[in-house]
């Protein structure tokens, strides 16, 4: 049999992961002109919550195909999936059809990214495993430059449509390079996925996400069909909560958060998800709608971010062995903490180099953050379950932004709807808002109009970092009830 050109694949392999991790990056500078030329600011987290559901909750699947059938095969199958919508969120319309286009996108991406890092490790020894994760991750770090850059050069000379068509000749790249160059025996193994346990977890999922969007829309939490859809999500939580505890193979193994390590690692790294989710959206908006910015500025407000992520991820690592686990949370935390205070109080006329310096003070937080939970929940198992705890961290992680994104959006929709009937100026309503969030088109709005309009869109946006710094907050207690741990690097 002839081997694997391991060069080839890892180019194949690091690709992928770049065009993975700018999605994030290029969707966040866009959306504003998403939204406005979709007229849709009210249904705006969709675009992100259903893409993070689906990619989410296809994770553990995608890991038991690849164990039947092979990486190579499944994520050649994944990529063609994402590349599918991302070519069909290219042609959408109307936002009801981008938002089902990025849960096909979603779908896709939920196997790119750990495929790539179990190519890594079948096609590199353990001593060289290491090195080559930190070229891998290095990705995201380009990517979150890169991405602004791109994002708002294509939305800026191009339109938005071509955010989502750049995938296209990126991922059949990577498809032919796999396709060649990556050879496998694929030895079948008789691994039971849990179907029943993905259903009830997506379906509860769904079910939360469009109870808390129908009363962020209504204002109206005690409406029937909210209060139905919350006791449908509980109902389908328990359900899961059964149905693992039953299963063979469980997507979400609960005897892990028996370990405090696992469990308060994996609830610190929800809620500062969350907390993330908030800056991608939020912060670009600002930008474009308060300072009137095009989408390459606004994308380069957060680009300081990934920047400082790196830094913050190597301080981690050194603090990690120095001071333990919980003193390293901490720092990392409370840095979170302060940065989410200065976003909170920014008055409305804040200058852009305010958002640049918070932003680089964030990204320091996230780094430790991060690292030292995912670090922490991995040596805090035995080494036959290492696989399992990261999936758990990864998992928690991923629904932390999707519910993040949803309350986010709850908040600010709730916001706008009260501060548009308080408003004293007539005619003024949410198409005046989508046309104000672009540069595109907030020349069609009246000068008489940008100020109040501009008022109502900064009361929006500082409930929701108010909200994000109390998340913060939750998190750094947390961290008090963290069991004090020295990660060893052994098992």
């Amino acid at each position: 049999m002839e081997e694997t050109k391991v060069k080839a694949v890892t180019v194949a392999v690091f690709v992928a992961t770049f065009m993975a991790a700018i999605e994030g990056t290029i969707v966040s500078t866009a959306i504003p002109t998403i939204v406005s030329q979709l007229d849709g600011i009210e249904l705006m987290n969709w675009i992100f919550s259903i893409y993070l559901l689906t990619s989410a909750v296809t994770v553990p699947i995608y890991g038991k195909l690849s164990d039947l059938y092979g990486r190579k095969m499944i994520f050649i199958v994944a990529t063609l999936i994402f590349l599918v919508g991302s070519t069909l969120c290219g042609f959408a319309t109307n936002m009801e059809q981008l938002i089902i286009f990025r849960a096909i996108q979603g779908i896709g991406a939920g196997g790119i990214l750990p495929l790539t890092m179990t190519i890594i490790a079948d096609i590199y020894p353990f001593e060289k495993r290491a090195r080559v994760l930190g070229f891998m991750g290095s990705a995201w770090g380009i990517a979150g430059v890169f991405g602004p850059l791109l994002g708002g050069f294509l939305v800026d000379q191009l339109s938005w449509h071509w955010i989502f068509f750049i995938n296209v000749p990126v991922g059949i790249l990577t498809i032919i390079l796999v396709f060649l160059y990556l050879k496998e025996n694929v030895s079948k193994e008789n691994l039971p996925i849990d179907f029943l346990g993905t259903t009830l977890f997506t379906v509860a999922l769904l079910a939360l996400l469009f109870a808390l969007q129908r009363a962020g829309e209504t204002l109206n939490w005690g409406e029937p069909l909210v209060l139905i859809l919350f006791a449908l999500a509980i109902l389908l939580f328990v359900g899961f909560y059964f149905a693992e505890k039953r299963a063979k193979d469980p997507i979400m193994p609960f005897i892990l958060f028996k370990n405090p390590v696992v469990l308060i690692g994996n609830l610190i790294g929800f809620f500062i998800s969350a907390f993330l989710i908030g800056i991608n959206v939020y912060i670009p908006m600002w930008a474009q709608g308060m300072l009137g910015h095009g989408a390459t500025i606004a994308g380069l407000m957060i680009a300081p971010l990934s920047i400082t992520w790196i830094i913050g991820s190597f301080i981690g690592g050194r603090l990690l062995m120095k001071i333990g686990n919980r003193h390293t949370v901490g720092a990392g935390i409370l840095i979170t903490v302060l940065s989410g205070l200065i976003l909170a109080i920014f008055p409305s006329n804040t200058l852009d180099i305010y958002f640049y310096l918070n932003s680089a003070l964030m990204g320091l937080g996230f780094g430790i953050i991060f690292t030292t939970t995912m670090v922490t929940v991995q040596d805090a198992v035995p080494r036959y379950q290492t696989g399992i705890a990261t999936a758990s961290n990864t998992l928690f992680r991923t629904v932390g932004q999707t519910i993040g994104v949803a309350i986010f959006g709850t908040i600010f929709n709730s916001v706008l709807a009260a501060q548009f009937a308080a408003s004293e100026i007539s005619g003024v309503d949410r198409k005046h808002l989508n046309l104000l969030i672009s540069p595109k088109t907030s020349t069609q709005v009246g000068e008489n109009l940008i100020e109040p309009l501009r008022d109502i869109l900064y009361q929006g946006l500082h409930y929701v970092f108010w909200a994000m710094f109390l998340l913060a907050v939750v998190s750094f207690f947390l961290h008090f009830i963290l069991p004090k741990k020295h990660v060893s690097g052994e098992k």
